[in-house]
């Protein structure tokens, strides 16, 4: 038997060979020797730790990919029956269903990350739910396309892999805004959206530096404004901003389409933060 269940070796090496493909490494040997996997809350985190054979590329091909992933499953294949002969049992059921598993993972999640998605022009909160999905699996978007085509448009999204902090540090460096890391990812998906409208409005390219200003000015501090003096004390400004996402999330949700940051202000206002207890405590002896 292996050391930990095999679904999660098999997603921790499917995981690590997307995170490595990502930055353009081509591994050449990826193989469960060459790999250290480490216990994480109840899941496995695998890290390369043989890159003898390594290339670096600015970005990696299809056929790169291919190639790396073709060597990935004959050499767990191979490592699989040859770890079974010299303990006289089986390590997996089936060695061969196992390699297989694990391009399987690999290629849903290169998907997740990479596909192209299409969709109507109303419905922006589908951008949002992508860049959601991709946080919760660890990463972050370097860039977005939006290619308008008549009655739809093409979310073409370009992934990488994120460090602790990243979104905080990154959030300050724009905006000036000190948020906690969940509330500075989530204003940053909110930028993100807000430069790829512009992008299409203008149908120029818009710098991150001047999306970040027009966002600040146009979208955050209108909308903390709107916020009555005597509900401001509730929460800070970046949890507000947050909370007011995710409750224009859930009426976009229901309503099939996206309601508009106005409504869902207005409503975040009068029916979640007016019944909310106030955090700001008074400490007495």
């Amino acid at each position: 038997m292996l050391p930990a269940p095999e679904p999660t070796i098999r997603a921790a090496l499917a995981e690590l060979l997307v995170r490595i493909h990502l930055v353009g490494l081509f591994w050449g040997d990826c193989s469960l020797s060459n790999a250290l996997f480490r216990r994480d809350a109840g899941a496995l985190s695998a890290y390369l730790v043989d890159v003898e054979t390594g290339e670096l590329h600015e970005r990696l091909s299809d056929g790169q990919r291919e190639h790396d992933l073709a060597i990935a499953e004959e050499n767990l294949v191979g490592e699989l029956y040859d770890l079974a002969a010299e303990l006289e049992r089986d390590v997996v059921d089936d060695p061969e269903e196992f390699a297989v598993d694990v391009r399987a993972r690999y290629d849903r999640l290169w998907s997740e990350l990479t596909a192209d998605e299409v969709f109507a022009p109303g419905e922006g909160q589908r951008l949002e739910e992508r860049l959601r999905r991709l946080n919760e699996l660890g990463f972050d978007v370097e860039e977005v396309e939006l290619l308008s085509d008549g009655d739809e448009v093409r979310l073409r999204l370009h992934s990488k892999v994120v460090e602790p902090g990243h979104h905080r540090r990154r959030l300050l460096h724009l905006t000036g805004l000190d948020a906690q890391e969940n509330q500075a990812r989530r204003l940053l998906n909110d930028l993100t959206r807000y430069k790829a409208h512009l992008e299409r409005a203008g149908k120029t390219p818009v710098s991150d530096a001047a999306a970040a200003g027009r966002w600040l000015s146009e979208i955050f501090e209108p909308t903390i404004a709107a916020v009555p003096p005597e509900l401001r004390a509730k929460r800070a400004p970046a949890e507000i901003f947050h909370e007011i996402l995710e409750h224009r999330w859930f009426l976009s949700e229901a309503a099939g389409r996206d309601v508009g940051l106005e409504k869902a202000t207005d409503s975040y206002l009068n029916q979640v933060l007016r019944t909310a207890p106030d955090e700001r405590l008074t400490l007495t002896e």
